[in-house]
């Protein structure tokens, strides 16, 4: 007899495409405007025409802009998301978004950049900020296409009766990230005594290069122990708001 746990996902329930998954389609993007942007040149160096650079230039711009929106407004799919496997979804009406939410999307993915994607790891259906402020979903087009380091299933166990209630975790996470600072705030004191930071450097931004390495390496460091920290206690892994496991 099989049996079913409450806190497994349906196995035919909607399937949502991988950070990495999500990243090969931007870069196909990036690679497709690049290539459009030096055709655009080449053709306008070749010809040596200023009206027609003009007009390139223009056109290039304005399909720049509607690129992504308009692509996932009509298909659901600009062509990095095709290549990979993915489409753009609107979570009230299962179909593609409409322009101004594909607009907004595009807008708030180029401002926020690789930040938007952090929530992607707090979210039940593995949303970015941009998708979380325009309601929607990055699924799987084709299933039967993708293979299963494509995609993940809907994380239900964020919402389960034995995940601490979002205030807890959020003071939890607050709590975490303020001992992380101070932390780190005494090993940089501690790399100024030992010479490896100026003074100057670290007030003035007066700094030689082996500082400049020292600093980017700490910057990262507090900022890699910052972002997991907020995914964990957002996951209920943290001590103080941890999930309650079945049996426990």
């Amino acid at each position: 007899m099989t049996v079913i746990h409450p806190s497994s996902p349906p196995a035919d329930g909607p399937h949502y495409g991988r950070f990495l998954r999500r990243v090969q389609a931007a870069f196909i993007d990036a690679i497709v405007i690049l290539v459009a942007i030096f055709s655009a040149v080449f053709i306008a160096v070749t010809l040596n025409s200023d009206h027609l650079a003009r007009t390139l230039g223009f056109s290039i711009a304005i399909g720049w802009l509607l690129y992504e929106p308009l692509l996932v407004a009509l298909t659901g799919s600009t062509i990095g998301h095709y290549l990979c496997n993915l489409r753009v979804v609107d979570n009230r009406t299962g179909g593609n978004i409409n322009f101004f939410k594909a607009v907004v999307r595009t807008v708030l993915k180029a401002v926020l950049g690789w930040l938007s994607f952090v929530t992607m790891a707090t979210t039940r259906r593995h949303q970015a900020i941009h998708d979380l402020a325009t309601r929607s979903t990055v699924q799987i087009r084709n299933l039967a296409q993708a293979s299963p380091h494509h995609y993940r299933v809907e994380q239900i166990e964020l919402s389960s009766a034995g995940m601490p209630s979002g205030v807890r975790r959020l003071i939890v996470i607050v709590h975490y990230l303020m001992v992380v600072f101070f932390l780190l705030g005494f090993v940089l004191l501690g790399l100024e005594s030992a010479d490896m930071v100026s003074a100057a450097c670290r007030q003035k931004g007066r700094c030689s290069t082996s500082e400049r390495i020292v600093l980017s390496t700490w910057f990262f460091a507090w900022l890699g122990v910052s972002v997991l920290c907020i995914v964990l206690g957002w996951r209920g892994r943290l001590i103080g708001a941890r999930i309650a496991r079945a049996g426990s």
